[in-house]
């Protein structure tokens, strides 16, 4: 179905002005891109000059209409985009600062809906693959990335002034009053793991820890019941332990 075209015909079809089957269209090539040819389609990798302009419009799409319509048609674009972060041409393509796409992703995670905010996390989570070079451009959204990363394993308690002191505004003022809880385990891992893959790096720790985030982690590890949460928690745990006693020896010989 790839080779016949179908994702170019999918997308002409979905924009015309008098689309009745967006929603179709839309879980159509939902399909298609969980195939890494119908991803590359999607992507437009054959022809440079026009590399990524159907994602955009999607992206665009997807950020201009909400689950508070009846009719979500475009709620869908979330699991399109988990599928082509998958292939490294789709990770640069939404990490690329000019066109400034995964900032636009990332405000969808305060949706109501659940599909938005499962497709949101593991489209943050598949470019976090790039972090060893493309660090900077990640943190360059950081203040909606950690918000996004964070709230939805922070639990719905209400943190120390304290605690809040020594994290961002965006950050504290959240976790300033009761929230509603993240239930879907699954995005809970995968916010979990795309912390590690930044953390993963000296510049991603250093951020890291400027948010209070290792605090953060502790306290909602606590509360956690689900084993496999719990699992992708005490891997993050081991790592910012590693790696803080691998570190603690050089920062005391620069004193």
């Amino acid at each position: 179905m790839v080779r016949m075209g179908l994702v170019k015909t999918a997308m002409d079809v979905l924009y015309k002005p008098d689309c009745g089957i967006a929603r179709l269209l839309v879980m159509l090539l939902v399909n298609l891109t969980q195939l890494e040819a119908g991803a590359a389609s999607l992507l437009q990798t054959e022809d440079e000059k026009v590399l990524g302009l159907y994602v955009i419009k999607l992206v665009r799409s997807f950020c201009r209409t909400t689950h508070e319509n009846n009719d979500d048609a475009f709620e869908h674009v979330g699991s399109i985009l988990v599928n082509i972060s998958k292939q490294r041409k789709g990770r640069e393509l939404l990490l690329d600062p000019k066109r400034g796409l995964l900032k636009q992703i990332i405000r969808q995670f305060d949706s109501n809906s659940s599909l938005r905010k499962k497709g949101v996390s593991g489209t943050i989570r598949n470019c976090c693959f790039e972090a060893e070079n493309q660090l900077q451009n990640l943190l360059l959204v950081s203040e909606f990335l950690w918000p996004a990363l964070l709230l939805p394993v922070a639990g719905n308690k209400i943190y120390s002034e304290q605690d809040r002191s020594k994290m961002p505004l965006e950050l504290g003022t959240a976790l300033s009053i009761e929230r509603e809880l993240v239930n879907d385990p699954e995005i809970r891992i995968q916010a979990l793991e795309a912390i590690y893959l930044i953390i993963l790096q000296e510049a991603g720790r250093r951020a890291f820890w400027s948010v209070n985030g290792p605090r953060i982690v502790q306290i909602s590890y606590e509360d956690e019941e689900d084993p496999k949460v719990m699992e992708a928690y005490e891997q993050l745990g081991s790592l910012l332990v590693h790696s803080s006693s691998a570190e603690e020896p050089s920062s005391q010989t620069t004193k």
